[in-house]
């Protein structure tokens, strides 16, 4: 059997040097990669990841017998079912946000309030607190709009308006709660919810200060201009900045397809927590159908719809003169999402294909047979999970499967808050191309593959290992125990 290490590091190889060497398309690069990693997995791997996953007999049957091509189309789908609607719906919401002048509105008073200068660390502080109760992806969706009408607007900063958009909202999705990733982590290892919250928000303005200052050397090395996307050209984007501002949607219409699916979506999260303690409360009929109405609204796909109908209303009602170009605006912005859709599903399928590899139990291994401080022990497991399967949840999940029994043996001379808050760190390395966040990043921004790793990429890994070193600090001198 071919050790899981091996396995991949042959998938990095043919993915990497596919797009960066070859000049592949990214979707056929990751496919590429998922196919030849799987056709090498054996059926001895497969049977061992499915005893991980706690399969039923007949499910690890089914596995076993199921083709390459068969395993890799399942986890394109599931990858899909998770972000196809997102995308498309994110798609919808960003290019009216951006025809109707809504966009265009926002960016005005942003620098209105808070002038040119603030402006990234405006971007910065909204990625950060929308990154607390909304996945990552979605934050980004919905910002980055905002950062394309300010790039054109002001004539530079564009690859630092991204950065910081990305600083905010990638450590909060790994440190604080309701995020499932730290939600879990404190779950596994005690960890009272409120201290998490404090903790994490604590670390977490740790390391968007040094992923911002990455952000601010990096801009002025490698400076990132706004470029033509599929759905919206540069010209289209100038002439929106040319509105008379008496054309533009009100700002409190316009930021609502922004601010509503947070909401919504935080909500729903905190609704579904507090409704978990009233359960006599929720027996009556009225009260089970306003339960089943806040569920159902506060479920992404849903909430992003009723958002991307508002961002449409709102350019029919502003722009009535040019209703016959919805259609095609619509067809625009799908276009370009279902590229996008096709891209990070591929990755998907792709990182799939590493777990079934054993690449989790391999690492499981490695992890008991070096005996190193447990901080930097939980945080290299994380960090070596998630740079091979690509996603930060399943890196966090992992990692605390692997290393939950020290928080109860008591040995450790820290609270477990901490070992809770170094495996949510360690998820931040190292985002790439099996990562569908990092296709998410590069396409809607307009980036290439290389500008994408040299930028949010390596700002993403320094702020992981910054906070390693300040939990460190903190398990030292505040050991809560």
């Amino acid at each position: 059997m071919i050790d899981p290490l091996w396995l991949m590091f042959i998938g990095m190889i043919v993915v990497l040097g596919g797009i960066l060497a070859l000049r592949l398309h990214a979707f056929l690069a990751l496919i590429l990669g998922a196919l030849i990693v799987g056709s090498l997995t054996t059926s001895a791997a497969l049977e061992k990841y499915a005893n991980e996953k706690e399969m039923t007999v007949k499910e690890t049957t089914a596995l076993m017998e199921s083709s390459v091509g068969e395993r890799v189309a399942r986890g394109f789908g599931r990858t899909c079912a998770k972000i196809g609607i997102l995308i498309a719906m994110a798609s919808i919401i960003g290019k009216f946000l951006l025809e109707s002048g809504a966009a265009e509105r926002i960016v005005r008073s942003l620098l209105k309030w808070l002038g040119e200068k603030r402006a990234p660390g405006a971007f910065l502080g909204s990625g950060f607190l929308l990154g607390m109760p909304v996945f990552f992806d979605t934050v980004f969706y919905l910002m980055i709009p905002l950062g394309k009408a300010m790039g054109i607007r002001v004539g530079r900063n564009y690859g630092l308006f991204i950065m910081a958009i990305v600083a905010g909202a990638t450590m909060t999705h790994s440190l604080v709660p309701p995020t499932p990733g730290p939600l879990f982590v404190a779950g596994e290892l005690s960890v009272n919810i409120g201290l998490m919250i404090i903790g994490g928000i604590v670390v977490g303005l740790f390391t968007v200060s040094a992923g911002y200052l990455y952000a601010l050397w990096a801009n002025r090395k490698w400076p990132i201009p706004v470029r033509d996307t599929a759905d919206t050209s540069i010209a289209d984007l100038r002439s929106m900045t040319e509105k008379d501002e008496a054309t533009l949607p009100p700002f409190w219409l316009s930021i609502l397809p922004i601010v509503l699916p947070v909401i919504l979506i935080a909500g729903g999260t905190f609704f579904d927590s507090w409704v978990k303690t009233q359960s006599p409360i929720i027996t009556t009929p009225w009260w089970r159908s306003i339960a089943v109405l806040i569920d159902n609204v506060g479920n992404p796909n849903v909430a992003l719809t009723i958002s991307a109908a508002i961002a449409l209303v709102t350019f029919a009602w502003r722009n009535r003169d040019q209703k016959k170009n919805i259609t095609a605006f619509l067809q625009n912005a799908l276009s370009s999402g279902g590229l996008i859709i096709l891209i990070t599903s591929a990755g998907g399928a792709f990182g799939g294909i590493l777990q079934q590899t054993g690449i989790g139990y391999r690492i499981q291994e490695l992890a008991t047979s070096y005996h190193i401080a447990v901080l930097p022990l939980a945080f290299c497991v994380t960090a070596i999970v998630r740079t091979a399967q690509g996603s930060a949840t399943v890196a966090m999940i992992t990692a605390v499967g692997i290393l939950g029994g020290l928080a109860g043996t008591g040995q450790m001379g820290f609270h477990p808050l901490y070992l809770a808050l170094v495996i949510g760190c360690g998820s931040k390395l190292i985002p790439w191309m099996n990562d569908s966040g990092f296709w998410v990043i590069c396409k809607m921004s307009g980036m290439t593959e290389g500008e994408t790793l040299k930028t949010c990429s390596t700002m993403m890994t320094l702020m992981g290992i910054v906070g390693l070193l300040v939990i460190m600090i903190f398990a030292r001198l505040l050991p809560l125990v």
